[in-house]
């Protein structure tokens, strides 16, 4: 008898992907409150991109593509070449340990919400950058 949940373990998965509206918005759409964000406590958007651009390996051009086109956060992490330091990044983001999140596309996502924050916070940017 098949319940209400899915067969196996990768319709799993994938029926909590669905369920996750970040991985369908676009990365344009949040941009802007990541800037606001960071210029609220005196850093610049300038900091912020190069942040983006060392977790991502992207650089200003493609990140300013990604921009324009409204890639969505799932596109977005897909194209990226993630830095190998990124999994230094540790802490919490809204309540959840960063390092303990199952998922791969939503640790990338945390990993740059972590990133932001510590921007915001006033952190150098060596020690953000896990130089």
């Amino acid at each position: 008898m098949r319940g209400p949940f899915p067969a196996t373990l990768s319709a799993a998965r994938s029926t909590i992907r669905l369920m996750h509206r970040i991985y369908s918005t676009a990365f344009a759409a949040v941009y802007p409150l990541y800037v606001t964000k960071v210029e609220r406590k005196g850093r610049t958007a300038a900091e912020l991109d190069q942040v983006i651009e060392w977790l991502t390996g992207f650089d200003d051009a493609a990140l300013k593509q990604h921009l324009a086109e409204h890639t969505t956060f799932e596109d977005f992490f897909a194209d990226a070449d993630l830095h190998p330091n990124a999994t230094l990044i540790t802490g919490v983001v809204c309540g959840v340990r960063v390092q303990e999140v199952e998922d791969p596309l939503m640790r990338r996502i945390r990993y740059l919400d972590k990133l932001v924050d510590e921007l915001a916070k006033g952190r150098p940017l060596e020690k953000i950058l896990r130089t």
